[in-house]
């Protein structure tokens, strides 16, 4: 079971960038009245038990509340903004996203690897 964190607040990006120098963190960024969405979150979540992703922080922004946030990922990590979408920050920078079906967590496990 994931154990998300929300991010709700733009300045919650620089605490994930420091965060990400001692272990890597994702974001999902999921649109809640998007049924393809709804699967890749429902995909991530049966899945992320056999990861082996144990040492990664996730969060969880939820798009319709916060846009402004996801438009402030995306100018920050320099990645289109994109729904649903996996973003897998390490070292304060993304070294992976993927969005709809192409969200892989084994792809996620050979960055962090």
């Amino acid at each position: 079971m994931i154990n998300w964190s929300p991010l709700t607040q733009q300045d919650q990006i620089q605490t994930i960038i420091e965060e990400s120098k001692q272990a890597p963190v994702i974001i999902f960024k999921h649109s809640t009245s998007c049924s393809i969405s709804a699967t890749a979150k429902a995909r991530l979540e049966r899945q992320w038990d056999d990861a082996g992703l144990e040492n990664v922080k996730p969060y969880y922004l939820d798009l319709l509340s916060y846009r402004s946030v996801s438009n402030a990922i995306a100018e920050t990590f320099a990645i289109m903004h994109q729904s649903p979408q996996l973003l897998l920050i390490k070292d304060g920078e993304c070294l992976y996203d993927a969005s709809h079906m192409g969200i892989r967590l084994d792809e996620v496990k050979k960055q962090v690897a």
